[in-house]
């Protein structure tokens, strides 16, 4: 939950630190008529992509 004090813009800034460097992504932002904001925030998963090439390294 962050408080009503923190500006939108350093709200942006932190969520997108959390999305650089912890590897998480906004799930859900709830905007409460008082200001607050609720954040959820959800692991991203990266897929390992298999290239042609394994394969054959595998034989």
């Amino acid at each position: 939950m962050l408080p009503r004090t923190v500006s939108r813009n350093e709200a942006r800034v932190l969520l997108t630190e959390q999305a650089e460097y912890g590897h998480w992504e906004l799930d859900r932002l709830r905007l409460f008529p008082d200001g607050r904001r609720k954040v959820t925030l959800k692991r991203r998963i990266i897929r390992q992509v298999r290239s042609p090439l394994s394969a054959y390294l595998e034989d």
